[in-house]
C-alpha cells in the first residue's frame, strides 16, 4: 500500500482541493517536480501548468492552473497557494 499525505490547494478565494494522496506532480519554475509521502521540507515557486494529484484510492486528477503560486511541503503536508487556477 502506498504511504499517504495531505494536500491543500488554496486561491484567494477558496480551497479548490483538500484530501490525502499517495503522489503529487507540480509545474516548478524549472520544471515539474514530483511529491510522494516523507518528503524533505521545501519551498519553492511555481508556474502555470498541470497539477497532477494521485489519490490514495488510485484515481488520479489533474488541475490546469493558469496563474503563478507558491509550494510548501513540511511534515508530509503539501500546501500549494495559487493566484488562479
Amino acid at each position: 500500500m502506498a504511504k499517504i499525505f495531505h494536500v491543500d490547494i488554496l486561491t484567494p478565494g477558496k480551497a479548490v482541493y483538500t484530501g490525502e494522496v499517495s503522489s503529487l506532480i507540480v509545474p516548478a519554475e524549472l520544471g515539474y517536480l514530483g511529491i510522494l509521502a516523507n518528503h524533505a521540507p521545501l519551498i519553492t515557486n511555481l508556474a502555470p501548468g498541470k497539477i497532477i494529484i494521485k489519490e490514495s484510492s488510485g484515481k488520479q486528477s489533474a488541475i490546469q492552473s493558469k496563474g503563478r503560486g507558491l509550494l510548501e511541503v513540511f511534515k508530509n503536508t503539501a500546501t500549494l497557494l495559487m493566484d488562479n487556477i
